[in-house]
């Protein structure tokens, strides 16, 4: 058994799986188990009431935020997977079941012949404008409202704070940065 600097177990590293555990006290299990409750429930009351009014998953929202805020609604599935922090294969079924839904569609992309654009379509566009306000006044209701100011800095500054300490998300990407639902015939997708 290695140990640390003041000849206690361990290395001392935060990683070291040899040093023994470091219990959270209850005021630390309070935060942590309190931020797990909230997250859960506010997503799910959030994807609930979103689906009800509109149709469109949590999922759907998602792809639709990232492809409305880029230019010209488009990105490589590479940036939308890297922008919703989700693994290849996630990111194919879902464009897969988008796209049968018209809401997404492929669009060669001219300077590289292999690759391909996910695109927003104008049912797709119509789907976000839509879904949008509704959503914000949701986020509004259910989370901003209940903060003060003072608080919703604080919570910024928290998350800044988590944030800033977590290596980026990898997200698993071929090298040409399209996966399996750009290689599908384009009668299949659209």
């Amino acid at each position: 058994m290695r140990v640390n600097e003041a000849g206690e177990p361990g290395a001392g590293g935060t990683n070291d799986v040899s040093a023994a555990p470091r219990w959270l006290n209850p005021r630390e299990d309070r935060a942590w188990r309190g931020f797990l409750s909230m997250q859960t429930q506010l997503l799910r009351l959030l994807g609930r009431e979103l689906q009800d009014e509109t149709g469109l998953s949590d999922s759907d929202y998602v792809v639709l935020v990232h492809l409305s805020e880029a230019p010209g609604g488009r990105l490589r599935p590479f940036e939308l997977g890297g922008a919703a922090a989700w693994e290849k294969s996630r990111l194919s079924h879902h464009l897969t079941r988008m796209a049968r839904r018209g809401l997404v569609e492929r669009e060669n992309c001219l300077t590289d012949n292999r690759g391909a654009f996910v695109k927003l379509t104008a049912a797709g566009w119509s789907a976000i404008e839509a879904a949008a306000p509704l959503h914000v006044e949701q986020v509004r209701r259910w989370f901003v409202s209940a903060l003060t100011p003072d608080q919703l800095d604080a919570l910024t500054a928290i998350s800044d704070a988590v944030l800033a300490g977590l290596d980026p998300v990898e997200v698993e990407c071929d090298p040409d940065g399209e996966g399996e639902w750009m290689n599908l015939p384009n009668d299949s997708i659209c």
